[in-house]
């Protein structure tokens, strides 16, 4: 299972959608606060429909706290970032590992990303955009990241029923 870990995330419906996503996935949520809205957020809820009843998020109250947590796995962390040129798809993720993830306005802090800056990674884009939207990002990389593991997960396979 990934951990998928969002610091400081801003936009109800993001999370909302990342969470429905972690649900579908198998991964666990992290949410770092401060958080630019509140968990029981009726948008948060409905961005991630029925699932979010099923997702039992870890809320972090700070960054320090999850580092305090979770220092010890800072060879795993992978930090999305547009400050790097390594592609996410040259990275190679293992099942536990952590795709950490900034807010929608100011992505993540330096000093974090300083942790492991071999695990920065990146997405590729044109000169005309700064970023993608946070919920795309983390659907993106964690889909490589399962897509690079898919032997070690329990995903429905099955064949057209049509």
């Amino acid at each position: 299972m990934f951990n998928i870990v969002l610091v400081n995330p801003k936009i109800h419906t993001n999370t909302g959608s990342i969470g429905r996503m972690c649900v579908n996935c198998g991964a666990k949520l992290h949410l770092v606060k401060p958080l630019g809205f509140e968990i029981d957020d009726k948008h948060l809820r409905r961005a991630g429909l029925d699932y979010w009843a099923n997702l039992n998020p870890i809320i972090w109250e700070s960054l320090g706290e999850f580092l305090e947590a979770n220092l010890e796995f800072k060879d795993r962390f992978f930090f999305a970032t547009t400050k790097c040129n390594k592609l996410y798809f040259k990275a190679k993720f293992n099942p536990e590992d952590y795709l950490i993830f900034g807010g929608e306005d100011c992505g993540l802090p330096l000093e974090l990303m300083r942790l492991n800056r071999d695990n920065c990674i990146t997405i590729p884009m044109t000169s005309q955009g700064r970023s993608l939207n946070l919920a795309t990002s983390v659907g993106i990389i964690t889909y490589e990241a399962i897509r690079q593991n898919i032997d070690k997960f329990d995903f429905r396979d099955s064949v057209c029923e049509f």
